[in-house]
Order: C-alpha cells, then sequence, then structure tokens
C-alpha cells in the first residue's frame, strides 16, 4: 500500500472530520471576511 493511501485511508474518524471541518472553517472565513469588507464601505449617501 502506497503512503497515500495510508495516509487516507480510515483513521479513527479524523479524516471524516477533517473532510466537514475544512469546509466549514473556509466558509466562516470568507463570510467574515465579507461582513469586514462590507462594514468598512461608506454608507450610501440619504442626502440624494
Amino acid at each position: 500500500m502506497s503512503a497515500t493511501a495510508q495516509v487516507l485511508a480510515h483513521q479513527g474518524g479524523w479524516d471524516e472530520i477533517g473532510l466537514v471541518a475544512v469546509p466549514l472553517v473556509l466558509l466562516a472565513w470568507v463570510l467574515w471576511l465579507a461582513d469586514r469588507r462590507a462594514r468598512r464601505m461608506e454608507p450610501p449617501d440619504s442626502a440624494g
């Protein structure tokens, strides 16, 4: 068995945790970044 196959083999559930946690962390980071950028934008001029 190759080293890659051994790493990707089931190792007590940590791989499944990674498959769920990594995308969730990335999504949370993207949402945080978008919120931060949106808060930095100036509000539209309400005077018209």
